[in-house]
């Protein structure tokens, strides 16, 4: 897993595993963690953070790492998940897939320069890719119901904004926390910004809701990801007998 945060780790987890779930008859709850195990550069890591990539890539000794794909300037990250798939590349356990999750801070290259480092070689890996647009807090509101008290609140967010959060999540802001577009700002109004609100949007929306709500915030190609690319992995590892 190569992300910036403990949150943006949490959702992509959470995400991945439901679709895991809902694709791999064989797998339920009781199973999951017998056959899919969430890592950073190593096992006991739960996360390769994005901004510490060069520095680790330096310590480890990687070198020649420059920043052109097939000919072709790198795109907004590209070197910097070149260098984190090689980190995991030759790494004592490498894994078996990658989970490249970022923000797209409103930057429309940050998907390509991580789809340029995918595709740069052959990875002893399968490398799911998921840009956030524009933030990790979009995705969330795309699993976002309404309850309660909430109802209200989520009317004010609407005439605040002048747009809905949740059917109109990309046109949310990342550049400056706290303005009144701000993607954080308006999750935080809605779930009164507790944590396991934010989780529940996630956990308990169904997976078809999340894909429908979620194509203009890219979740649903995340989601597409998932099972294209990680079901295949973790659906072939159950042991005989």
């Amino acid at each position: 897993m190569v992300c910036e945060a403990p949150a943006d780790r949490d959702t992509a987890c959470l995400l991945a595993d439901r679709v895991l779930l809902a694709e791999i008859d064989w797998l339920d709850a009781g199973l999951l963690d017998l056959h899919r195990r969430w890592r950073g550069l190593k096992p006991a890591e739960s996360y390769l953070r994005w901004g510490s990539v060069s520095d680790t890539a330096t310590q480890a000794g990687l070198k020649g790492i420059f920043g052109h794909f097939a000919g072709e300037a790198g795109a907004h990250d590209a070197l910097a998940a070149r260098k984190a798939l090689l980190l995991l590349a030759t790494s004592q356990e490498p894994p078996d897939a990658v989970m490249l999750i970022r923000d797209s801070d409103t930057d429309s290259n940050r998907r390509k320069g991580l789809e340029q480092a995918r595709d740069d070689r052959s990875w002893p890996f399968e490398v799911v890719i998921g840009v956030a647009e524009p933030k990790r807090e979009c995705w969330v509101l795309a699993g976002f119901d309404a309850r309660g008290n909430e109802v209200e609140t989520l009317r004010a967010v609407e005439q605040r904004l002048s747009f809905h959060p949740v059917r109109d999540a990309h046109r949310l802001t990342a550049r400056e926390h706290g303005a009144k577009n701000d993607a954080k700002k308006a999750l935080d109004e809605l779930t009164s910004g507790n944590s396991e609100r934010e989780l529940e949007c996630l956990r308990e929306t169904p997976l078809e809701t999340l894909q429908s709500r979620g194509e203009q915030v890219r979740l649903t190609r995340f989601l597409a990801e998932v099972r294209e690319r990680l079901v295949p992995v973790v659906g072939g590892s159950k042991r005989s007998g």
